[in-house]
């Protein structure tokens, strides 16, 4: 199906599910979307669309957006083996490879008869735009279909009509949203468009001769050409396009790997890196106290497990229980410690570190007692505090309830609450606190789940206290609950949900 311009409506780019609704034509795209999963929409439609729900509870500008890198380098370099080798070390998180092989332009019958005149490595031989229209939806958090290029044929299975606006059924491979996304080929950093996609730029550096080597032993095994062609195609179209094309791009890399995926030293740090970069929500960056615990498969997990409505109690207090821990365990790692020599059974001498003696914790009640078992587990014999904040009336004014340890002002303080959502009773309980004369960098918050609003309003008024969290969700709805959330925590756990 083809939309053209003069079709589109031009819709208000408001964040509500029911413009779909109003519209026949997007209630129609909708429905297509939710029905077949191979059908897509490019960017442009995107673009006109805005913020609107497509998936009727998901809204595209909260998607957290993956982090994408570009590898690149001179035919065989080991490109594949460095993405493989990076993707094998990401092993606990969503991580894609696109290759740019599958967007080469299908040869027509006048170019396939005389296929061995034709230069595979020119930018030219790829649809470059094509494949830009498919990473911006990747990196939109959006699933694309990719063709799949057949080198023996030297066409794409995937035949794809592009206009501005394009809705078509069509074969192809799936590559659904992740958290990382590897975009590999000869001339990834040859266009600017595409380039600038790319969060890390990464180019694979390999000896001439080995790469030549390489390609004659991939062409003859994998694509069944013979060695005297393979050579001909590398001195008349190969060389000369590395040289004007690919090895220029050299200079818009972030990291250069020499010997390819013989470098273990340099794809270590790399991965390091992007560990570090995908682990950090884009609010660590402009509150540096604000710290998000390292995302893994297990603890996603959890997360859909206590997420899921549908869960029954039990299950609810079980997943949620160690999820506490883990959070408690990472709060714990932010407190000062001082170093200490002990005497093993066997004699040596070990060199560790000892706790932080001085420590409280403080709940508000009633969400925030679910968290008091999993810091006693921690903390053997912990004091613990409790922070009532409750709303009399409609007259805006609040009760205040407050049973703190006596010496709270000399001790580090754990404030717990699972929810931190506009953040208002949060910060009465800290002002309390400080009140009480704990300065805010004694103060640790510790929850499950944070709103982007929660913790701009702690932040802001707080600039020194620490927040850990285990996820920072997109957004507060207009009746201030946390969108995607969980829902009542205290209800929910404690079997009050009736």
């Amino acid at each position: 199906m083809l939309l053209c311009d003069e079709q589109m409506p031009r819709i208000d780019p408001a964040p509500s599910s029911t413009v779909w609704n109003r519209d026949p034509m997007l209630g129609g795209v909708r429905t297509a979307l939710q029905r077949s999963p191979s059908i897509f929409l490019l960017p442009s439609f995107l673009s006109v669309v805005g913020k609107v729900d497509i998936t009727g509870g998901f809204f595209l500008e909260s998607l957290k957006q993956p982090f994408v890198i570009g590898v690149s380098g001179g035919t065989a370099s080991g490109k594949t083996t460095v993405c493989d080798m990076i993707i094998q070390q990401l092993h606990d998180h969503r991580v894609v490879l696109v290759n740019q092989d599958s967007f080469y332009r299908g040869l027509t019958a006048k170019e396939s008869e005389h296929v061995n005149d034709y230069n595979f490595d020119h930018p030219d031989a790829f649809d470059t735009e094509q494949l830009l229209e498919c990473m911006v939806q990747l990196k939109n958090g959006l699933s694309v279909n990719v063709p799949i290029y057949d080198f023996l044929r030297n066409i794409a299975d995937a035949q794809k009509v592009f206009e501005r606006y394009v809705m078509i059924e069509v074969c192809f491979y799936q590559v659904n949203a992740s958290d990382v996304i590897i975009l590999e080929g000869i001339l990834v950093f040859h266009d600017s468009q595409v380039r600038n996609l790319m969060d890390m730029r990464i180019f694979v550096d390999t000896d001439a001769d080995i790469r030549l080597a390489r390609r004659i032993r991939r062409d003859t095994i994998e694509r069944g050409r013979d060695v005297i062609s393979v050579l001909e195609q590398y001195g008349k179209f190969v060389k000369p396009a590395f040289d004007d094309f690919v090895l220029p791009s050299k200079k818009y890399a972030d990291v250069i790997i020499p010997r390819g995926g013989e470098n273990h030293v340099a794809i270590d740090l790399i991965v390091q890196h992007i560990r570090t970069k995908i682990g950090q929500h884009d609010l660590c960056k402009i509150y540096p106290n604000v710290n998000v615990i390292q995302s893994t498969f297990q603890i996603r997990g959890m997360h859909t497990l206590i997420r899921d409505r549908d869960i029954t109690t039990p299950d609810f207090v079980f997943y949620s229980d160690r999820l506490i821990r883990l959070v408690v365990e990472h709060g714990l790692g932010h407190l000062p410690f001082t170093e200490k020599q002990i005497i093993t059974p066997t004699g040596s001498v070990y060199t560790g570190v000892d706790f932080c003696k001085k420590l409280c914790g403080v709940s508000i009640i009633r969400s925030g007692e679910s968290m008091e078992n999993a810091l006693r587990a921690c903390c053997k014999g912990i004091k613990i505090g409790k922070i009532l904040i409750h709303r009399e009336g409609d007259n805006g004014k609040q009760l205040v309830y407050q049973k703190l340890p006596n010496d709270i002002s000399e001790r580090h303080v754990l404030l717990l609450d699972p929810v931190l959502a506009t953040g208002k009773s949060a910060n009465q309980a800290i002002q309390l606190l400080i009140q009480k004369g704990v300065p805010q960098s004694r103060i640790i918050f510790l929850n499950l789940i944070s709103a982007p609003e929660g913790i701009r309003c702690v932040c802001k008024r707080f600039p020194s206290i620490k927040i850990v969290t285990s996820e920072i969700d997109a957004k507060l709805n207009e009746e201030f609950r946390v969108i995607p959330g969980l829902g009542e925590f205290g209800d929910r756990y404690f079997g009050t949900d009736v």
